[in-house]
């Protein structure tokens, strides 16, 4: 690989580059067109698979087919009418309701804390070295992911030597690359010590346990309690939350995702006060709609909105009188 492919290659995230290759193998291998694709294969493609594929999946497969013809020097067929009109036709005939992963509660988070928590005790006390770390590894990641309101990317791109530690006061977390640091500049977030539910504690416990001085924070590990030297994927941390909330006791675990934290965190703070430019700022939203997407107000109804300005006025039926 030449210089340049590296730098060609570094400008584009991983997750990104995956899920273009994949989507060029769908329209090649499972659906049988040929590259450089004709506008009208383009069409047919969207029309074979308005009716299973999300308007999303859609428009990413429509963005991995133009990046290969652009790459490979040929014209960009989705740009053309016909394929334009066919999107905006399977957009007004399929309209998509937005899936959002259920936030997570901060009196489940003491729930599931509970049970780690015992869990690590009776792993310690029984001598079952790998339950200890994968218990220890959960709590850190459940307590760092809801207070830092952390992406699962971000959990697991997380590196030992980039996390510097104050104890009783709070750690800074750098990375290196976010989804929303397009210039590559690198962003640290800041993490307070609590007096319970405490992240920073939670991360201590897991580095000392698990021995880590260097590499990713985040690891698999296997029956014999030996520590990948690979960090997590992504992947894998929604079994691991899911696993962790039922073994907890809690209802309809399989709701849950890695998101559940993130939103979980907007939602309480929204509730306790913090306004949308403080958690914008602290979570790390670049634009309103990003933010709002994760925030589930206490009074989603409204309800007691409208019913305390109704107790200030006037029945209706007095409002109608002359």
């Amino acid at each position: 690989m030449s210089k340049i492919d590296q730098y060609i290659q570094a400008a584009t995230r991983d997750n990104t580059r995956q899920s273009y290759q994949a989507a060029v193998r769908h329209f090649e291998i499972e659906w049988g067109g040929f590259l450089p694709a004709t506008a009208d294969s383009i069409a047919n493609y969207l029309v074979e698979y308005a009716e299973t594929l999300a308007i999303n999946t859609l428009r990413q497969r429509l963005a991995a087919l133009a990046q290969w013809h652009i790459s490979q020097g040929f014209p960009d067929p989705t740009k053309s009418p016909v394929v334009r009109k066919v999107f905006r036709g399977i957009q007004a005939l399929h309209p998509a309701k937005e899936k959002q992963a259920k936030p997570l509660q901060l009196d489940q988070l003491e729930q599931v804390d509970r049970w780690l928590a015992s869990a690590i005790e009776s792993a310690r006390n029984e001598g079952r070295r790998s339950a200890e770390l994968r218990y220890v590894r959960d709590r850190a990641l459940l307590l760092l992911g809801f207070w830092r309101g952390f992406r699962g990317d971000e959990l697991t791109r997380l590196q030992v030597e980039d996390v510097t530690v104050s104890p009783g006061e709070g750690m800074i977390c750098y990375l290196s690359q976010t989804k929303s640091d397009r210039r590559y500049q690198g962003t640290s977030f800041k993490t307070p010590a609590l007096s319970r539910l405490c992240p920073v504690d939670a991360f201590i416990d897991w580095v000392h346990t698990a021995q880590l001085t260097s590499g990713p924070v985040f690891r698999a590990i296997d029956r014999w309690g030996h520590l990948s030297e690979i960090s997590l994927h992504e992947d894998s941390l929604i079994p691991i939350f899911r696993s962790a909330l039922h073994a907890a006791g809690i209802e309809a675990a399989n709701l849950y995702s890695g998101h559940s934290l993130r939103r979980g965190f907007a939602t309480w703070a929204t509730a306790n006060g913090w306004d949308l430019k403080t958690l914008m700022e602290y979570v790390g939203w670049k634009n309103i709609q990003s933010a709002m997407r994760y925030v589930d107000v206490a009074d989603q109804f409204s309800q007691q909105r409208i019913e305390h300005s109704l107790g200030k006025s006037a029945p209706i039926h007095q409002l109608s009188k002359p």
